[in-house]
C-alpha cells in the first residue's frame, strides 16, 4: 500500500519514461482497467484521458493544469469558429487560438531569454519568476518553486497539435469535437504526448469513434516496434551518450580533431536512434491500445539533398510547418504579407538574443539592401520570392527547439543546404543519379553536411534531467559549436585514429552497426519485420522477453532522457 501511495505522488527524479519499469507498471495497469471499458467507446476514450493526465502528472507534475488549459480553451473556441457567422469572426478566434497557444508557449520557453535580453540591452537586473505557481501557492496553499519557470515536458508538442486543430476547423477539414472527454484524450494521449509524433485531429479523431480491434499481426507489430525502439534507445543511443559523445562534448578542445569528428557521427547516429526510438515505441503502445499513429522516420540518412533529409525526418513536424507555415506564407510561389511579418518578427528575435541595438540596425539595413537589391533586378527578386520563405521556415524550425543562436545557426544552415541544392541540381552532372554511385555520393556529401550542423544543434540542447529546465547560455553555446568545428578542420590529428579505434572498438563496433543497419535495403527491413510478424504469438513474446533481458544486462546507470523531451 506504501508502495502504491509512493507511485502516485509526483516524483520530478522518477518520471514514467518507455526506458524505466515503473512505465511498464504503469501501462500493465492500463491495460487492465482498458480490458474492462474497451468495449463502450465513451468509457473508453475517458479512461484513456484520465490515464494519460496521470502519466503527464507523473512527468512533469503541476503542469498537467497547463495541458488542461489548453485543451479547454481550444476545445470551446473550436466551436466559436465552427459557429461563426462571418468570416471576420471566425478568424477572430482563430487568431485568439493562436495567441494564447503562441502565449503559453514563449511564455514558458522564452521567459529567460527575453528577460535576458532586456537586461543586457537597458541595463537591468529583473529576473522571471513563475506566476502559475505563485498564484497556486497563494489560492491552494502548495508549496511548488515560483522563483524559476521550469519547461512543462513536451509542451511544443501538444501545443502544435491543439494549433492544428483550431486551423483545420477554421478551414473546414474537420468539425469540432462534440465531447470535451473525447478532444482531452486527443491532446493528451500519453504515448505520443510528450514527445511526438505531432498528431493531426483529421487523421487521429475518426479513430475515437471506431471499436476497439487488435489483430495478431498488429499485435505482432506493435511488439515489433517496442522492441525496435527500446534497442535504438538503449543499446545504441544511450551507449554511445555515456561512452564516446557526452565527454567529447562537454570540452571539445581536449580531443584531437578526429575525435570530435567521431563523436559528431555519434551524435547523428544517437539523436536518430533516440528519437525514432522513442516514436517506435509510442507507435507500438497507441497500437496495442487500437490507435495508429503516424511514420514518423523514413531512414532519413538514405537522404540523397537535404530537402529530401526534411521529408524523412521527424516528419510530423516537416510537414506541420509545410501545411501550417511555409505554404501559408506563399510556398515557392513568392513572399506575401506573412512573409515579412516573419522575416521581421526573427530579426526582432535575433536582436534581441544579441541584447544589441545595433544588430537590429545591421539586420535591417540588411533587409532593405536586399529588398532593394529585388526591385534593380528582376532575377534576382524571383530567386528571393521562391526561396526566402524556405528560409523563414528552417529559421522558426530552428527556433522551436528554443531560444539559442546555436538553433538558429542550425535552421539556417539546413535552409542555405535546401536553397543551395535547388540551385545546384541545374548544373549538377549527378543529379539524374542513374548510377548507384552518384546516388551513394549525393547521401555521403548530404549525410556529412546534416552531421556537421549537428554541432550547433547539440551545443544548444540540454541533455540531463538535472539542467533540463535550465535556461540556454548562448555565449557558451556559441563558443562550444564554433571550438568543434575548428578542432575537425584545423586540428584533424589522423595518426590518432587508429590508437582511438582500438582503445574504442566495442564503441565503434555499436557506432558501425547501427549505421549499417540504418542503411540496410528497406527490402530487407520489411522481411524481418515480417517475418517476426508471422511468429507464433509465444514465440514473439519470448523473444521480447529475451530482448528486455539482454537490454537490461547493458543498460547504463547514467540513464539518459529522451533528448526531444526538452522540446
Amino acid at each position: 500500500m506504501e508502495y502504491l501511495l509512493e507511485f502516485l505522488k509526483y516524483d520530478p527524479t522518477t518520471p514514467l519514461i518507455f526506458t524505466k519499469f515503473t512505465f511498464w507498471l504503469f501501462f500493465g495497469i492500463v491495460l487492465l482497467g482498458y480490458s474492462i471499458v474497451y468495449k463502450n467507446r465513451a468509457a473508453r476514450n475517458a479512461f484513456l484521458f484520465a490515464v494519460s493526465l496521470f502519466f503527464y502528472y507523473k512527468t512533469s507534475g503541476f503542469f498537467f493544469s497547463i495541458l488542461l488549459f489548453s485543451t479547454v480553451v481550444d476545445y470551446l473556441i473550436g466551436f466559436r469558429i465552427h459557429n461563426g457567422k462571418t468570416t471576420l469572426s471566425r478568424k477572430t478566434w482563430l487568431t485568439l487560438s493562436i495567441l494564447i497557444n503562441l502565449g503559453v508557449l514563449v511564455y514558458f520557453k522564452y521567459a529567460y531569454f527575453f528577460t535576458d535580453s532586456f537586461n543586457a540591452i537597458f541595463g537591468s537586473d529583473l529576473n522571471p519568476i513563475n506566476h502559475f505557481a505563485y498564484w497556486s501557492n497563494s489560492f491552494f496553499g502548495s508549496t511548488f518553486r515560483f522563483e524559476k519557470i521550469l519547461l512543462p515536458v513536451g509542451i511544443s508538442f501538444y501545443t502544435f497539435q491543439t494549433m492544428s486543430y483550431a486551423i483545420d476547423v477554421y478551414r473546414g477539414d474537420i468539425k469540432p469535437v462534440k465531447s470535451l472527454l473525447d478532444f482531452g484524450f486527443y491532446v493528451s494521449f500519453f504515448p505520443q504526448l510528450v514527445a511526438g509524433p505531432i498528431v493531426r485531429a483529421a487523421a487521429f479523431i475518426p479513430q475515437l469513434y471506431q471499436p476497439y480491434a487488435l489483430t495478431k499481426r498488429d499485435f505482432g507489430l506493435a511488439l515489433f516496434w517496442i522492441m525496435n525502439g527500446l534497442l535504438k534507445k538503449m543499446l545504441l543511443a544511450d551507449y554511445l551518450a555515456v561512452n564516446l559523445i557526452d565527454r567529447v562534448f562537454d570540452d571539445p578542445a581536449r580531443y584531437s580533431g578526429f575525435e570530435n569528428l567521431m563523436a559528431l557521427y555519434g551524435y547523428s547516429l544517437q539523436v536518430y536512434a533516440d528519437f525514432s526510438g522513442y516514436t517506435d515505441i509510442a507507435i507500438g503502445v497507441a497500437l496495442l491500445l487500437g490507435f495508429s499513429l503516424p511514420k514518423n522516420f523514413d531512414s532519413p540518412y538514405k537522404a540523397d539533398s537535404c530537402g529530401n533529409f526534411w521529408k524523412r525526418w521527424h516528419i510530423s513536424l516537416s510537414s506541420w510547418l509545410k501545411d501550417y507555415l511555409y505554404i501559408p506564407l506563399g510556398g515557392n510561389r513568392g513572399g506575401t504579407l506573412g512573409t515579412w511579418i516573419a522575416l521581421l518578427a526573427i530579426v526582432l528575435f535575433a536582436s534581441a538574443m544579441a541584447g544589441s541595438l545595433l544588430i537590429l540596425g545591421i539586420c535591417l539595413a540588411t533587409i532593405g539592401a536586399l529588398v532593394l537589391l529585388a526591385y534593380l533586378v528582376p532575377k534576382f527578386k524571383s530567386w528571393l520570392t521562391t526561396n526566402i520563405n524556405v528560409m523563414l521556415t528552417m529559421l522558426l524550425g530552428g527556433l522551436w527547439h528554443g531560444a539559442s543562436w546555436n538553433f538558429m545557426i542550425w535552421g539556417a544552415l539546413n535552409g542555405i543546404g535546401i536553397v543551395f541544392y535547388k540551385l545546384f541540381r541545374k548544373i549538377s552532372p549527378w543529379e539524374a543519379k542513374n548510377t548507384w554511385w552518384k546516388r551513394a555520393w549525393a547521401i555521403f556529401i548530404t549525410f556529412n553536411f546534416i552531421t556537421l550542423t549537428r554541432a550547433w544543434f547539440r551545443t544548444g540542447s540540454h541533455n540531463t534531467w538535472d539542467n533540463l529546465n535550465d535556461k540556454h547560455d548562448i555565449q557558451n553555446e556559441l563558443e562550444a559549436g564554433y571550438s568543434m568545428l575548428a578542432r575537425i578542420f584545423t586540428s584533424p590529428d589522423w595518426d590518432v585514429a587508429i590508437p582511438f579505434m582500438i582503445e574504442f572498438k566495442a564503441v565503434m563496433a555499436v557506432l558501425v552497426v547501427g549505421y549499417v543497419i540504418h542503411w540496410l535495403p528497406e527490402n530487407w527491413k520489411n522481411w524481418y519485420r515480417q517475418t517476426f510478424i508471422n511468429f507464433p504469438i509465444p514465440l514473439q513474446v519470448l523473444g521480447s522477453f529475451a530482448v528486455v533481458f539482454v537490454l537490461y544486462q547493458v543498460i547504463s546507470s547514467e540513464m539518459q532522457p529522451f533528448i526531444y523531451f526538452q522540446f
